[in-house]
């Protein structure tokens, strides 16, 4: 198969590896914490970063880009955060909202930028949707350098991260620190969202986020199986889904992996042994089954009693 001997492929389908993978691992604490949105409304807030870290230095350099991009996403979260804790208003209203705010405001600034009288700006829009096969390799060894520090990160709170993730309620009384475990979390997870805004694209990237770290969560309760079933969901729909758009005249690569991650969660779905709905239902078939056979044996017993 000669599009496994093409360089360009190979270098997206390594990159688009290392980001699902990552992607899988941080998405899993985002679920569990049940903070899935966080994702969503911190890559739509990269917008405006990305835009106005170009009008500021005038250069498309992708690192400058990002950088605008983290700042924004970082921005975006502690206002999040800032507003549920200070005010009344509840997590989703208070992330719609920011997400909304940030998303039009980076809207704006794309407008104006492509406006400017020469072509530098050309291609700031691929960030809206991901441009994948653009992908170059520095861009790949700059994803797998932050991805080995996030891996590291998580490695060296484990703990940590498994206590509050679970029961932060506990962990507070335990003495675990909320609020800095709370913003490195945060963090891990507005730098994972950045590192693919440039792949999927600020609109698809909540979805490669949470989605393997969804469909890891139908296959099992304990959190390190879950990791590593959501880091294999996520790398291996990168791969698939850069598989699917190399082959595939004109297929995006950010799209094309969503729909296998999406493909993934549904399988998951229908078919995981315990969570699965294809498995509770032949349990209750089963467990009827047996309630039948079992109270018919009874009756035949009850039966024959009264005739003796």
């Amino acid at each position: 198969m000669t599009v496994f001997k093409d360089y360009t492929f190979i270098v997206v389908a390594l990159g688009c590896l290392a980001l699902g993978g990552i992607s899988g691992v941080i998405g899993s604490f985002a679920v569990l914490r049940k903070q899935s949105l966080l994702g969503d409304g911190v890559s739509h807030a990269a917008l405006p970063g990305v835009v106005a870290a170009f009008l500021l230095t005038g250069i498309k350099n992708t690192a400058v880009l990002l950088a605008g991009a983290l700042f924004s996403g970082l921005t975006a979260a502690l206002l999040i955060s800032f507003t549920v804790k200070k005010t009344k208003v509840r997590f989703d209203a208070a992330l719609a909202t920011v997400m909304s705010s940030f998303f039009g405001l980076g809207t704006v600034l794309l407008t104006c930028a492509q406006k400017l009288p020469d072509a530098t700006q050309a291609g700031l829009s691929a960030f809206i949707y991901g441009q994948a096969s653009a992908m170059l390799k520095s861009d790949v060894l700059l994803i797998l350098v932050c991805s080995g520090f996030l891996l590291l990160g998580v490695i060296l709170f484990w703990k940590e991260f498994k206590v509050f993730s679970f029961d932060p309620e506990f962990a507070v009384q335990s003495g675990y620190p909320e609020k800095p475990l709370s913003l490195v979390l945060s963090l891990m997870t507005v730098i994972t969202v950045i590192l693919g805004i440039q792949t999927v694209g600020v609109v698809l990237m909540s979805a490669m986020l949470i989605a393997p770290a969804a469909a890891a969560r139908q296959w099992s309760d304990r959190l390190s199986v879950m990791v590593v079933l959501a880091a294999l969901f996520g790398g291996a729909s990168g791969v698939l889904g850069a598989y699917a758009s190399a082959v595939g005249e004109g297929l995006p690569t950010g799209p094309a992996i969503v729909v296998v991650s999406g493909l993934t969660v549904a399988a998951s779905v229908l078919f995981a042994p315990k969570r699965g709905v294809i498995s509770r239902i032949m349990k209750r078939k089963m467990n009827r089954l047996r309630l039948t056979v079992s109270f018919g044996g009874e009756s035949k017993d009850n039966e024959g009693r009264g005739n003796n």
